[in-house]
């Protein structure tokens, strides 16, 4: 049976208005201790676009800062597991994270977006919170959409950047 790994700390502060969940960390992310630290997934070019930053060129730490500055947290619907290897469909023995620990740090959010259909499996909890929802599809290199369909589709997290807090 695989090892139970745990998954990265939530990238939240009270400054955070849209959250990007996603699953669980693949391999790649998990060494690096890095969120999207596959080379290949469309994360960081895709919200790179979105933000008009070049956070695929920047030093992680430098790539989380800007996620900051323009409000946007990260985290993943599964804080612990055993799986081998990085695909979602391998997960066993999942534990969720709480919404509730989100609204405690991260008052201000209004959006939550679930990247892909295995993070958005944990959409029925987040919206039974009060948390306004939003489907994406995956960046994951797994998931073969073209990378324009992709951005198209997450444009909708930079639109409910640009509107004021409620």
């Amino acid at each position: 049976m695989p090892t139970r790994r745990r998954g990265l700390p939530p990238l939240v502060d009270a400054g955070t208005r849209v959250l990007v969940l996603g699953s669980f960390p693949g391999l790649a992310s998990l060494a690096a201790r890095q969120y999207y630290a596959h080379p290949r997934n469309h994360f960081w070019p895709i919200l790179g676009a979105i933000l008009r930053e070049p956070l695929p060129a920047l030093p992680y730490a430098e790539r989380l800062a800007r996620l900051r500055a323009h409000g946007v947290g990260l985290w993943d619907v599964i804080v612990a597991c055993r799986r081998e290897g990085s695909s979602d469909g391998a997960i066993r023995d999942a534990a969720r994270g709480d919404p509730a620990r989100i609204r405690r740090v991260a008052p201000h959010v209004a959006l939550v977006c679930f990247n892909g259909n295995t993070a958005a499996s944990a959409a029925p909890e987040w919206c039974a919170a009060g948390y306004e929802t939003l489907v994406l599809p995956s960046t994951s290199p797994a998931h073969t959409r073209p990378f324009a369909d992709k951005l198209a589709a997450w444009q909708a997290l930079g639109r409910a950047l640009r509107e004021p807090l409620p």
